[in-house]
């Protein structure tokens, strides 16, 4: 849990003074578009590894 906090608290520091607002805008919602991006890959990745799928 103490990893989670510090990369929280990394992630927060990395935007702090940084102007313009827009580009923090920008690349926070960037953020979200790559987590969802890994997210859909892991669970392609598990759906084929239960359903038995040859790679």
């Amino acid at each position: 849990m103490g990893t989670l906090l510090h990369f929280k608290q990394l992630y927060m520091e990395a935007f702090d003074n940084c102007k313009p607002n827009f580009v923090v805008v920008l690349l926070k919602g960037y953020t979200i578009f790559c987590g969802i991006l890994l997210t859909m890959a892991l669970y392609a990745f598990l759906y084929r590894v239960i359903t038995g799928f040859d790679f």
